[in-house]
């Protein structure tokens, strides 16, 4: 499973975070990367990816046979999510938003209220405050975020001398990958 952010604008500002622009999930059988339509739709194949693994076959009129719908390559920066993370619940959404120095993606929900929330403490504070949502699980939040595939962070990104321990450690494996290659 997987969510891919698309490329910075050439001038990024200081604000700039890059909302996940894409979802697609990954062939058991054939390993062709499959993009899926919707984020709820996206969100339901992850959670139940242990017990219901993703095949060609669950896309209508799709097969293994037919050319990947996406590559894994460096045209977009991915990030692989863990599996079975629970379907937010209806009325909420998720966010995943990457960093703009490319060394994680933060995860958020917005509530039926239009207020965000980022932890799961703020999570039940909402459901303390609302009690019209009490019925929701807890449970079903997670902040788990994907985790950023080094080699496809932008080389722009890492030239700009970043100094963080994640964009040092994301730069170190990619000299180190340029070495043995």
């Amino acid at each position: 499973m997987a969510a891919a952010a698309d490329r910075p604008p050439k001038t990024p500002t200081k604000s700039t975070r890059l909302p996940v622009g894409l979802f697609a999930a990954q062939c058991e059988e054939c390993f062709k990367w499959r993009l899926i339509s919707t984020q709820e739709e996206y969100e339901g194949i992850r959670s139940k990816i242990i017990e219901e693994p993703f095949t060609c076959q669950r896309k209508t009129d799709t097969s293994c046979e037919d050319p990947p719908d996406i590559d894994y390559d460096t045209t977009r920066t991915w990030g692989i999510d863990k599996p079975n993370i629970p379907k937010t619940p209806e009325g909420f959404t998720r966010r995943l938003v990457l960093r703009k120095n490319f060394t994680k993606f933060d995860a958020y929900y917005v509530t039926p209220t239009g207020k965000t929330v980022r932890s799961s403490t703020e999570v039940l504070a909402f459901v303390e405050a609302n009690p019209q949502y009490k019925d929701i699980a807890l449970s079903n939040f997670s902040f788990a975020v994907p985790k950023i595939m080094e080699e496809t962070v932008p080389e722009s990104i890492l030239k700009e001398g970043l100094n963080s321990s994640s964009a040092k450690r994301i730069k170190k494996t990619k000299n180190e990958s340029a070495h043995t290659e």
